[in-house]
């Protein structure tokens, strides 16, 4: 993983390094690296705002009060994503629960053929990314899991606590609502 404009990780290790010191200049450069990235996954999975910036902060504080834990067998930026991806999802969590039971759901079939828009190949980013705040709080945290952040169903199963089934269910409704939403907002 590599965020833009990452520095070497010799500098980024020597930052950690003085950070676990309590050096506040490293924890901000270390702040001032990667939170631009950290802001964007999170504001992905919020999908608000003022709640991503909340994540952000509460992601940040986790990271330095756990720093000493980081060991290295990832990159640091990766590791820091894992805290914000959970910390974004426990706060989602504590506004409302983020899944029904599947069997809650209507039995309609959702078809994963036809998600290209043959007619509009082309859609604004704004757009798209507009369409995608309105999904309701699980798919929106299922799809950018899966679609933006890279992680597999099975990945997302355990991050959640839900079934590799559920989190393609999630996902494949997701996209169907997704496409319902461009259509009506087109």
């Amino acid at each position: 993983m590599s965020f833009a404009g990452q520095k070497q990780p010799d500098e980024i290790q020597l930052w950690i390094g003085k950070s676990l010191n309590g050096d506040r200049s490293s924890q901000y450069a270390i702040y001032k690296q990667y939170s631009k990235a950290m802001y964007n996954i999170s504001h992905r999975i919020t999908g608000n705002e003022e709640d991503a910036r909340d994540v952000l902060q509460e992601a940040f504080v986790n990271a330095f009060r756990n720093l000493g834990s980081y060991r290295g067998e990832s990159s640091f930026g990766a590791w820091l994503k894992k805290i914000v991806v959970n910390q974004a999802i426990s706060h989602i969590r504590k506004q409302k629960p983020l899944y029904k039971p599947l069997e809650d759901l209507p039995d309609t079939p959702v078809d994963d053929a036809g998600w290209e828009d043959h007619d509009n190949p082309v859609m604004d980013p704004g757009r798209i990314r507009n369409a995608i705040r309105e999904l309701p709080d699980g798919f929106r945290t299922v799809f950018s899991l899966y679609l933006l952040e890279g992680y597999d169903h099975a990945e997302i199963g355990q991050i959640l606590g839900i079934s590799e089934s559920t989190s393609k269910s999630q996902y494949l409704r997701a996209k169907k609502r997704l496409k319902e939403i461009l259509k009506i907002n087109g």
